[in-house]
């Protein structure tokens, strides 16, 4: 079996930004991940990434694949079976196909879109419920949508969503809460409505969804009839994985972490969406890769590395 310097376990962008410069540092280097690109590819348009003014999710995310490919790093596809630690030969990782040994692992698995978890939600999943106006939103021309949400993201896929639909609402439980320049296109699109304070109790439909039904009148009726429905409420982060070797995690189940991008466990390390810093971007969450490899990197290269699944704090 392989040993590697560091497995990187997540295939996004965060995961492969950190494989660039575990490359760069000559580290033997494996990424492993079922998802290609995590959320960043279902992303139409990002404005705030430094050194393009305007760039889709996929072309960055391609951008940063080919980029990995000036380096000896691996990548495999697949699910992670299993995860554990060996005193003697450090972390192991399992797949259906083959096992993986490494000296370190980096988590950058990032987080699932979290649930409305109403009646018709599940029932109707593809037929009118969804979570990618990049994906879905070319099926809804001329229709009427409903986005679910307050955040930036929500907002974009509204705005989004306009450019399909014949109209849009955007509906949040509290206040919108985007970024100033998507508030201000926002306000300016007359396709758009904004109904706040309101939640969704179900969805209803035949073989498609047909229907809301909110918690509060909007027009004199708790009935919103339109023809499909993009859920954008938050995310859950995926970190069951390093729960299976004692890494600690907030109350909103992320990894902790220090400056470093290190967990409480010696050789596990975390980055981006799944861990417990509050400003979540692209771009931060690259920064706490890069971080994480070179500790890793003065790790390997100054300390004796023996795995033994310490709890440091």
């Amino acid at each position: 079996m392989v040993q590697y310097d560091i497995i990187i376990i997540g295939r996004g962008i965060v995961g492969l930004s950190a494989a660039i410069y575990a490359g760069r540092l000559n580290l033997k280097t494996l990424v492993i991940g079922k998802e290609k690109g995590g959320k960043i590819v279902k992303t139409n348009l990002i404005e705030n990434y430094p050194g393009f003014k305007k760039i889709s999710g996929m072309d960055l995310f391609n951008r940063v694949l080919d980029h990995t490919k000036d380096y000896n790093i691996e990548i495999y596809g697949g699910d992670i079976e299993d995860i554990s630690c060996d005193k003697k030969s450090c972390f192991i990782i399992k797949t259906k196909k083959k096992q993986y040994k490494s000296k370190t692992i980096l988590f950058c698995t990032g987080s699932k879109l979290r649930k409305l978890n109403v009646k018709g939600e599940r029932e109707f999943e593809g037929k009118g419920v969804h979570s990618c106006a990049l994906c879905d939103g070319p099926l809804y021309n001329d229709k009427i949508l409903a986005v679910i949400g307050g955040g930036d993201s929500a907002v974009k896929e509204s705005l989004l969503l306009s450019k399909y639909a014949k109209e849009v609402y955007i509906i949040a439980r509290n206040k919108l809460k985007p970024e100033p320049i998507n508030l201000e296109r926002l306000k300016r699109n007359r396709k758009i409505n904004i109904i706040l304070g309101t939640q969704i109790k179900e969805i209803r439909g035949n073989k498609f969804v047909n229907s809301l039904v909110l918690d509060r009148k909007f027009k004199n009726s708790n009935i919103l009839k339109l023809d499909g429905v993009f859920v954008n409420i938050g995310y859950i982060p995926l970190s069951n994985l390093g729960v299976k070797l004692g890494v600690k995690l907030n109350k909103n189940k992320e990894m902790i972490i220090d400056k470093e991008s290190k967990t409480n466990i010696k050789g596990i390390y975390a980055a981006g969406d799944i861990t417990d810093t509050t400003f979540k971007q692209a771009i931060t969450g690259i920064g706490e890769s890069v971080k994480a490899v070179y500790s890793i990197y003065e790790y390997i290269n100054h300390e004796k590395v023996l795995c033994s699944c310490i709890d440091e704090k």
